[in-house]
């Protein structure tokens, strides 16, 4: 039996949760081994001066989060940390592929979401040689100061949902997912919990657990994520944050309404959860719910970038965030991934503030409806979700296909896709037999018709799904 006596003076929360958290931390410290046998219950409630009740209420809540099983007889037994998610692990990315794969070198690239090229290069090109040409020092110096400008543009691009952030609490960064990153970074420490959508752009959760937090999951549903869980999450894990997609998640293309935000919101204020909203989507919705950010700008960080709607080649994005935490932000960013690029910084800028973003994004949002219209004629009659602003589907699959079967059959057949596991943040409780088609980075309307019927086509020869079997 191993003599444990865990440390948890001064926390501010129940004894039996800081208990159970006690013993989180221990385990993933190493002090308590996995087969290790902990005290009897009414031994460790006389060596803390606790009630029995409140060792047992702890220990209950340790086995709930799996840190724990009892074993009538023997005791209770300290359970080995589940492994992290290959997804989620440091160097071992099973969702990754090599770009140098000649099969994925030759294949419509229907895997990637970047902005459809409407042109943007004739438009973006003379502006960026003109920031060389007027500011030539700075373009080849580090970035020593954010303009006003920069603020504004921020401002004029991350407004959605009947919400404009004031410039004043405006960070520019290098994109979205930089952007999130260095967010939680600033807002949490190693070892800390932070809770994902159980389907999402698993990058987000890869990212946070490169730097030592520990990725949960929340369930999702139609609505987006669930208030019911994250409520349960909040109580049993206590996370540090919250990273959300409310509009137009990735994949499964939900929109969160109002009502659900503002439960979450409220969930979040009482457990002293941040919230960190990625909107890289939501600007495309002409409808758009009130954003987090409005909803409770105390505790949320909003974060988007160029890279769906303008172009993914400029690394631009912004954060709007609370009073106060500016200068961790920056901080965190230069300590992560350096300084901003002041000449792509300043000609995305210019492209806001000019109106010339909004023709481009305008342009890219056509493409995508006509393309979303190609993939809802020939997909006719199976089963997916869509969204006319949106450059991809989620498509469920009819039996007997298999994400990862049907995403290697659509590879041989020169279709890349990705399969749902890749948007998995652990071992997602519900069953998902989709797969995420992608169309804004195929070249013509042409191509992204010739890749739909190829996916048409396996799709209705599920037979196909079984060759190569031995």
């Amino acid at each position: 039996m191993t003599k444990w006596i865990p440390e948890f003076a001064g926390a501010k929360l129940p004894k039996y949760i800081a208990i159970a958290d006690a013993m989180d931390r221990d385990i993933g410290a190493g002090i308590l081994q996995p087969g290790a046998r902990l005290p009897p219950q009414r031994d460790l409630a006389y060596d803390l001066k606790v009630t029995i009740g409140t060792i047992s209420r702890a220990y209950a809540l340790a086995t709930e989060r799996g840190l724990i099983a009892g074993e009538v007889g023997r005791g209770t037994y300290v359970l080995a940390r589940q492994s992290p998610d290959p997804d989620l692990a440091g160097s071992d990315f099973r969702g990754a592929r090599a770009e140098t794969s000649p099969a994925l070198a030759q294949a419509l690239r229907m895997d990637s979401t970047a902005g459809a090229d409407v042109g943007q290069s004739a438009v973006i090109g003379p502006m960026l040689a003109q920031v060389f040409i007027d500011e030539p020092q700075r373009s080849n110096d580090y970035t020593r100061a954010i303009p006003d400008a920069w603020r504004e543009a921020g401002a004029a691009w991350l407004a959605t949902g009947g919400w404009r952030p004031a410039p004043d609490t405006i960070i520019p960064v290098t994109g979205a997912l930089s952007g999130i990153e260095n967010v939680i970074a600033a807002v949490t420490a190693p070892g800390d919990k932070v809770a994902f959508e159980d389907l999402t752009y698993s990058a987000l959760a890869r990212g946070s657990a490169l730097i030592g937090r520990r990725a949960i999951k929340v369930r999702g549903g139609d609505e987006g994520l669930d208030p019911d869980d994250f409520e349960r999450v909040c109580a049993r894990d206590h996370p540090k944050a919250l990273v959300v997609i409310p509009s137009l998640n990735n994949p499964t293309i939900t929109i969160m309404p109002e009502g659900n935000r503002r439960r979450i919101a409220e969930i979040a204020h009482r457990h002293n959860v941040w919230i960190i909203e990625d909107n890289i989507y939501g600007k495309a919705l002409n409808d758009a719910p009130p954003p987090f950010a409005h909803i409770a700008p105390e505790q949320t960080f909003h974060v988007s970038g160029v890279s769906k709607l303008l172009s993914a080649g400029l690394r631009a994005g912004w954060i709007s965030g609370p009073p106060g935490f500016a200068n961790q932000i920056i901080n965190a960013k230069k300590l992560m991934t350096g300084g901003l690029p002041y000449a792509m910084t300043e000609v995305t800028a210019r492209l806001v503030l000019s109106g010339e973003a909004a023709k481009l994004t305008a342009a890219i949002l056509n493409e995508i409806r006509e393309r979303e219209a190609i993939a809802r004629e020939i997909l006719a009659g199976h089963h997916f979700a869509s969204h006319p602003r949106c450059p991809y589907i989620w498509l469920t699959l009819p039996d007997p296909w298999l994400p990862g079967t049907f995403k290697d059959a659509a590879l041989e057949a020169g279709v890349a896709i990705v399969e749902a596991d890749a948007f998995k943040v652990g071992q997602a409780d519900r069953v998902c037999h989709c797969v995420r088609a992608a169309f804004s980075v195929v070249e013509s309307r042409a191509d992204v018709r010739r890749g739909f019927e190829i996916l048409r086509q396996l799709l209705d020869n599920a037979r196909v799904s079984y060759d190569g079997m031995e």
